[in-house]
């Protein structure tokens, strides 16, 4: 990494051996259905919804644990050419996650934090790691989080990016979700047409209702209070879709949602990998890739702390 504004000075080789490995990851997420297969029971076999009385009969659990990159984008549907934020332009990524969904132990979740520096071939600059989503899709970003945190060849294996108008449809569809927001929220923005209004406490939200709390940044806690309601978006989502009432319309849910997300998963897959993260008693751990303070008070990017290429999936 080179400070904000600096000419790089990473050797050929080091930009070559980082291309390739950009390279490598995003194609493997892009195109890599084959090997993957191979970790899922045959031909996706999932039961009809009138058989689910639990989370372990919604469908066969893959073979072994499974990382899918979650990525946010702040348009409405797949394949937008616009966003809907301020200043209007192509679709970002305002939200990453890293999911490691394993049959043998708890849910783990890596939260990326959008703001962190990444300095990509040909650069002279380092930008920020949310921007990766408008200029290369997501194989772009899957290639960078893999170099950024030292994934093993080949991961993560898939990728699944959820619009904004998908977020409150699946809200929506389960029927509201319970979640405490932190604190009351009242903010307007015209040049978004954004107006967000929450009490703080323990409540039901629609879908609207959650994509504004996972919207609202205080000046306070910026991105770091974002990132901490994305945790408890992802709890409350999980714990809805677990009653018994919401597992056996999912599998119609999950069909409805196909056409309103981009993802390599398929229907089966998706079902796959719900039951294995539904059915584990042990609550999602989560904990955020670390970053180094601010340079400077408002700075937009902020680079790595060295303890980043720890083992992303600590026991």
């Amino acid at each position: 990494m080179v400070p904000k504004g600096a000419r790089p000075k990473t050797p050929r080789g080091s930009r070559r051996r980082l291309a390739l490995r950009l390279l490598a990851a995003g194609l493997g997420v892009a195109a890599g259905m084959g090997t993957v297969n191979l970790l899922w029971p045959e031909a996706d076999r999932a039961a009809k919804p009138e058989d689910i009385p639990t989370a372990k009969a919604l469908a066969e659990v893959p073979s072994q644990a499974i990382t899918v990159l979650l990525i946010g984008s702040d348009g409405d549907r797949p394949g937008t050419v616009r966003n809907d934020a301020a200043p209007l332009g192509q679709a970002n990524s305002d939200a990453l996650l890293l999911v490691r969904v394993n049959p043998q132990g708890p849910v783990q979740v890596l939260t990326l934090p959008i703001e962190t520096a990444v300095q990509l071939p040909g650069d002279q600059k380092p930008v920020a790691l949310g921007s990766l989503y408008r200029r290369g899709g997501p194989a772009l970003v899957a290639g960078a989080v893999a170099a950024l945190v030292g994934l093993p060849q080949g991961q993560p294996q898939r990728y699944l990016v959820l619009p904004r108008g998908a977020l409150r449809t699946l809200v929506d569809d389960l029927g509201r979700v319970e979640i405490a927001p932190d604190r009351t929220m009242n903010y307007t923005d015209k040049a978004q047409k954004l107006t967000i209004k929450l009490d703080g406490g323990l409540q039901w939200l629609g879908g609207q209702q959650l994509e504004q709390l996972l919207r609202f940044r205080d000046e306070e806690r910026g991105e770091e209070g974002r990132r901490e309601r994305q945790q408890l978006a992802v709890e409350s989502l999980l714990k809805q879709m677990g009653h018994p009432q919401q597992l056996q319309q999912l599998p119609n849910l999950i069909n409805k949602l196909q056409n309103q997300v981009d993802t390599n998963l398929s229907q089966g897959e998706v079902l796959s990998l719900l039951a294995a993260a539904l059915q584990q008693s042990e609550p999602v751990r989560f904990r955020s890739l670390p970053l180094k303070p601010p340079v400077k008070p408002g700075d937009s990017l902020r680079q790595l702390a060295p303890e980043a290429r720890d083992q992303p999936w600590p026991n």
